[in-house]
């Protein structure tokens, strides 16, 4: 008799925690059993060999934002999930985008119109804020969290999203007060704004350029300024992207002071370098994000980051814009000066075997700390562990089996996202996601996309736990 709706039998199982060699047998979408010699299941996945890992948790990445007119990201919900499953990502939290002038709640309304009824996989929404009005602070964004919008990002630049210390305190304290997490893009818009200027007064305007516009020094201000308004509120916050040695080492003091300032970086700092904005003709434009990749000397620095613990979350924060596209890289057609390029880079599929190929693969991390920084510590960071995040009794059976040995050579080519690039063309990597399951379901096996196109569930978050608010006793 069945016991199970589907047993993966002998692989090594890893968490952020343990590493064991069992059977995981999975009944109603949901892990039901660990164990050896579990009984028979209605299907049944030979794993020898393999390494069983929870499936990623893609907390920061972009699906069908709403850009400005004449502009649009090349992957939507179906695209983009179908890309992050083949990757061996089972969770991915996009950005509902608030314009000025907009409501907040109607953002929410209609990115989840965006989404219904394409996703592959399993996603929850962050928020962003770009106008907090009296009617957004006091009302929308409090309410909004108590339904499980319980993360939000602010901008320190870009002039259609930019917030002033003033407005930045402001949601802070809503942060506080309702138990919300908040994200922070931190780079000095004015610094920015002055050295773009200084540039095209000079005739420097292709896109390796971008950053010089954007130097580690303005990135360090934005990351030192941003700790202290979180500590004059008293709040948790996380940095996003961090790109190298003089951010992180602002974000290492914060954590000698006692103070809870978390941080985020992506695979465009550890394998991508300035020298890949600087690239023939105007292709550097296909690696133009914010904050640009560093030298190759500051790559080291990140992976240091990462295996002390600095670091809780590594995301890709994907970004899909088309090179040859006149909605993207190249606006209207034209190849123009880096301020007008779409900043970003695609990465959702790409994202996991970049980190165990270069990480695990060449002993820079451990293979807990690659489980804990993909997958659990991005679930716990935004309230959905351990719903996701982990291989556990009543957990999600979001798994994904992994061939440590098979070696891929990346190509577009063989990506599922709806992006005409990859900055990672040619790069040879060792480990690849052979089978991803969703709730119980394959969704994709051995490079190919299996999953039923709006299978996946909104995901309502709980609160933080590194944001739960804190206890105040009286005496």
């Amino acid at each position: 008799m069945e016991q199970f709706d589907l047993v993966i039998r002998n692989g090594t199982v890893a968490t952020a925690a343990d590493i064991m060699q069992c059977d995981v047998g999975i009944r109603d979408g949901k892990v039901a059993m660990l164990g050896c010699d579990l009984g028979p299941g209605r299907t049944e996945i030979d794993a020898a060999g393999k390494l069983v890992l929870p499936g990623g948790v893609d907390a920061h990445c972009h699906l069908d934002q709403p850009m400005e007119e004449g502009l649009r990201m090349a992957d939507d919900f179906r695209s983009g999930t179908v890309s992050a499953a083949c990757g061996g990502t089972t969770t991915v939290i996009p950005f509902a985008a608030q314009a000025k002038g907009q409501s907040l709640r109607a953002a929410v309304d209609d990115y989840h119109r965006r989404a219904a009824g394409k996703a592959v996989i399993d996603y929850a929404f962050h928020m962003i804020v770009s106008d907090p009005t009296e009617q957004v602070l006091k009302h929308e964004l409090p309410q909004l969290v108590r339904e499980g919008y319980t993360s939000f990002k602010i901008y320190m630049t870009y002039d259609d999203l930019k917030l002033n210390d003033r407005q930045i305190l402001e949601l802070l304290a809503v942060a506080r007060r309702e138990g919300a997490m908040v994200m922070v893009h931190a780079e000095n818009a004015d610094c920015i704004g002055w050295l773009t200027e200084q540039l095209e007064q000079a005739g420097l305007t292709a896109p390796k350029y971008h950053a010089s516009s954007r130097p580690m020094l303005v990135e360090r201000e934005a990351t030192h300024r941003a700790i202290a308004l979180s500590e004059l509120v008293d709040v948790p916050i996380l940095i996003v992207h961090v790109s190298g040695k003089e951010a992180i080492e602002q974000i290492r003091w914060a954590h000698g002071q006692g103070l809870r300032i978390y941080a985020e970086t992506c695979p465009q700092y550890l394998v991508l370098s300035a020298d890949d904005l600087d690239q023939p003709g105007y292709h550097g434009a296909k690696c133009v994000c914010s904050p640009p990749p560093r030298d190759k000397a500051n790559q080291q620095y990140v992976w240091d980051g990462l295996a002390s613990g600095l670091f809780t979350v590594f995301s890709s924060d994907h970004a899909p814009f088309r090179y040859d596209d006149p909605e993207g890289k190249k606006p209207g057609g034209q190849e123009v000066p880096f301020r007008y390029i779409p900043n970003g880079t695609p990465g959702l599929e790409t994202r996991l075997p970049l980190l165990f190929s270069e990480g695990v693969g060449r002993g820079r991390i451990d293979l807990n700390r690659f489980v804990a920084l993909t997958a659990t510590d991005p679930a716990k960071m935004y309230g959905l562990y351990p719903r996701k995040g982990t291989i556990a009794i009543g957990s999600d059976a979001d798994i994904a089996i992994w061939d440590p040995h098979k070696q891929v050579t990346i190509r577009n080519d063989m990506l599922h996202h709806d992006v005409d690039y990859t900055p990672y063309e040619g790069m040879q990597v060792t480990g690849w996601p052979v089978i991803t399951l969703s709730r119980g379901e394959i969704v994709c096996s051995d490079g190919q996309a299996c999953g039923a196109v709006g299978r996946g569930q909104f995901l309502a978050c709980g609160l933080p736990d590194p944001a739960r608010p804190r206890k105040v006793v009286v005496d």
